[in-house]
């Protein structure tokens, strides 16, 4: 809508031609707005829903009628609102296996605007798991909790509902979260149900089964779902004709390959599509470079870039600022030279140079990396928490700890302390301090030998079972296997920093001996999707295997 005139001396009032050509402009882009915004005052208002109403308002004023449909839809619009997100047939009704509320705790308010149903033998199972202190204990217990929270406001369900309790349900908002728009409902009463003859009948899971099949022949205009993360009771599901799914909504990725790597590699034609624009600066020993262009939209901060053509300089650079529609990029510490080794480590590869660059960035408190075997993860860890702890004292000493998960069978209780305990699990720690100290060669036997005990006593071994409520204050944290770790467990280690405190977690994907964890559940790939573009992390997968020939074939073939 135009602006009237300015006033041309203070306190003067409006002329009637303008307050009269202000009154009469209505562009024809804007008039349905203009009647809207005019029509509460009409009594016409009110036959917008009445169509019997409508039809004479039309005859006689048919030019506001033109006006007033779309207004009529737009009112008529909020209505459906409340129900869209259902859809158009009636909300799936998912009935939850026990491993799948042991697995999450929260997987009750999971599932959108569809309904979940607990059988009865589920909460007995629940029950039957709630004590000790591991893992599925506390899930359990929060569970319960859960469900108690839910329960609380129920009253008297015989009035409200049928004897099978379907007959209101519990809102699962009820207790503030809002994404679950569906309902809760228990088992109230015995199923019984004929199933195949070899299936035993006191079994949990067979019991689960039959509640399902109760559940599709009592609605049948109804879609039923089992929901389990038991494989082979899935298979036994889909056997007995009854739709059963995995339960997905604690994947990060559906996908592994499309994990963010941190590197980005620069199209062949960069310096022509963004060298005109571009703005280049020294400062600090580095080139800045400042880009804008189709390219900066898909950069993220602490993102690794590179540019390699036969014929030209290699452009190797990391994004430190995205404003806007520009981006800037910096280059990077050659590490590759032996002039800048960390610890008598340089970097062999162009992802072990981007690796170091993050490791020795005062700025970065969370670092992720991620290969396969034998691309250095733990070697540069260790040399560029050394050099930071011995040479530039900035933090006071290294903390290691990984899970305690066995490759094969459990070799059963460990005598000593909590470092002895943790002593087996660490000889990769070992191993490359062997690596480290070999490269002081001028330093002599005892040299060496005083070296070893020094570096030994800033380094601490820690178990992940006692870090509940600690606080690490100035330490350089590293979390071996982490691709081991739950999305929980990952919290809980993250959430112990404190100010000046750098995390760095190693893992490989592909060597997950956690049950039930993949590479789409696992807490390393929770850590690595939703640290990317924080200003303060970064992440670098390791493609290139370093160790030995005999490792980096063993790896591709077998």
């Amino acid at each position: 809508m135009p602006l009237p005139k300015p006033p041309a001396k203070r306190a003067s009032l409006l002329s009637v031609t303008d307050f009269e050509s202000q009154a009469a402009a209505k562009p024809t882009k804007r008039s349905p707005r203009t009647s809207s915004e005019a029509e509460p005052a009409a009594p016409a208002e009110l036959n917008l829903y009445d169509p019997a109403a409508l039809s004479p308002t039309r005859a006689s004023s048919p030019t506001p009628v033109a006006v007033s449909a779309p207004a009529a839809s737009k009112r008529q619009e909020p209505k459906p609102r409340t129900a869209k997100p259902r859809g158009a047939g009636p909300a799936k009704l998912f009935v939850l296996d026990t491993n799948v509320l042991m697995h999450d705790p929260m997987s009750l308010f999971r599932f959108d605007e569809h309904d979940v149903y607990l059988p009865m033998i589920t909460l007995e199972e629940l029950d039957d798991h709630k004590k000790g202190m591991t893992e599925v204990a506390r899930n359990a217990r929060q569970v319960s909790r859960d469900l108690d929270a839910l329960a609380a406001n129920m009253g008297s369900r015989k009035a409200q509902g049928a004897a099978d309790g379907l007959g209101e349900g519990l809102p699962l908002a009820h207790t503030g979260h809002r994404e679950a728009a569906g309902k809760l409902f228990f088992q109230t009463h015995l199923v019984n149900v004929t199933l195949p003859a070899g299936l035993p009948q006191g079994k949990a899971d067979n019991q689960i089964l039959g509640v399902v099949q109760a559940l599709r022949d009592q609605q049948p205009g109804r879609e039923v779902v089992l929901v389990s993360k038991d494989i082979n009771m899935r298979i036994k599901a889909r056997a007995l004709g009854l739709p059963a799914e995995d339960y997905f909504n604690d994947k990060t990725l559906e996908d592994g390959d499309l994990l963010y790597t941190g590197v980005l590699p620069l199209p062949a034609d960069f310096w022509d599509r963004h060298g005109k624009t571009m703005e280049s600066w020294n400062q600090g020993g580095f080139t800045y470079y400042r880009i804008s262009g189709p390219l900066v939209p898909t950069l993220l901060i602490n993102q690794f870039v590179y540019l390699e053509a036969p014929g030209a300089a290699p452009l190797h650079a990391k994004v430190t600022e995205i404003t806007g529609k520009t981006a800037v990029l910096r280059t990077l510490r050659e590490y590759t030279h032996t002039k800048n080794a960390v610890w008598g480590v340089t970097a062999r590869n162009r992802e072990q140079n981007f690796a170091l660059n993050l490791l020795m960035d005062p700025d970065c408190d969370f670092i992720t990396l991620t290969g396969t075997a034998g691309t250095g993860k733990t070697l540069m860890t260790l040399a560029a928490g050394l050099s930071q702890v011995m040479d530039d004292r900035r933090y006071t000493e290294i903390i290691v700890t990984r899970v305690t998960v066995p490759v094969g069978e459990d070799i059963g209780f460990l005598p000593g302390t909590e470092e002895e305990k943790m002593g087996p699990w660490m000889g990769a720690l070992d191993d490359n301090l062997e690596v480290l100290s070999k490269t002081d060669g001028g330093a002599g036997e005892w040299g060496r030998a005083a070296t070893n005990d020094l570096v030994r006593s800033k380094i601490k071994i820690k178990s992940l079972n006692f870090m509940r409520g600690r606080t690490f204050l100035n330490k350089f944290v590293l979390i071996d296997e982490a691709q081991n770790l739950t999305p929980k467990q990952m919290k809980t280690l993250i959430t112990r920093a404190g100010p000046g405190t750098k995390i760095v977690c190693l893992g490989n994907l592909a060597q997950i001996d956690t049950p039930y964890l993949t590479e789409g559940s696992s807490g390393l790939t929770y850590a690595v999707d939703r640290f990317k573009g924080w200003p303060h992390s970064g992440h670098v997968t390791l493609a290139r295997g370093e160790r030995s020939r005999l490792a980096d074939f063993a790896s591709e073939v077998l």
